[in-house]
């Protein structure tokens, strides 16, 4: 995955170990390698994982990884959806009754994961995993967290989110319960 700028190594384990954390305590932001886009999906994707992206950089580094199982969003497992992507998560695979864990993997391209700001949309957290609340602002629009929110409303179907920045991530699990303000 050195075409991306990530170390196959010791960035996927610092990445897996940022993940880890990220979605066992939702909301929380994680310094992970740069790009953490690119990061997560190399450190998540194998030849058993089918991706939609519209990024032709993360697309050719896959193929030449013979990593890519190239598929359309509603029918993959991981999603890479650009900062203006044309994605509705709520149409991604959101699993069954019987096998939640067939739910896709969303992964946000943001300019910027900060914790909890007053001057922005927030991304209030709660459930498993969770002291109380946690709260974050991934720059995405208040739509397209909204229709988040919808697609993580029939517990324990849904998704699972990962809002990676610049070196910065955070993680809903289909677990947890979201509000946006």
């Amino acid at each position: 995955m050195r075409a991306l700028g990530i170390d196959p190594i010791h960035d996927t384990r610092r990445t897996f170990d940022g993940l880890l954390t990220a979605m066992s305590r939702p909301g929380t932001v994680h310094t992970v390698p740069s790009p953490a886009d690119y990061a997560v999906v190399a450190t998540l994707v194998d030849h058993e994982v089918a991706v939609a992206t519209d990024d032709e950089t993360l697309r050719s580094a896959l193929s030449e990884q013979g990593r890519l199982d190239a598929a359309s969003p509603e029918r993959a497992d991981i999603v890479h959806v650009c900062e203006r992507a044309n994605v509705d998560v709520r149409e991604c695979k959101r699993g069954s009754l019987t096998e939640p864990s067939d739910g896709a993997t969303v992964v946000y391209r943001v300019e910027t994961v900060n914790s909890g700001r007053p001057d922005a949309t927030t991304v209030t957290v709660s459930g498993p995993g969770v002291d109380g609340t946690a709260t974050f602002s991934p720059s995405l629009p208040e739509r397209e967290l909204s229709a988040l929110t919808q697609a993580q409303s029939g517990y324990p179907r849904g998704i699972d989110a990962i809002f990676a920045g610049e070196d910065r991530l955070a993680a809903i699990p289909r677990s947890a319960t979201v509000e946006v303000a």
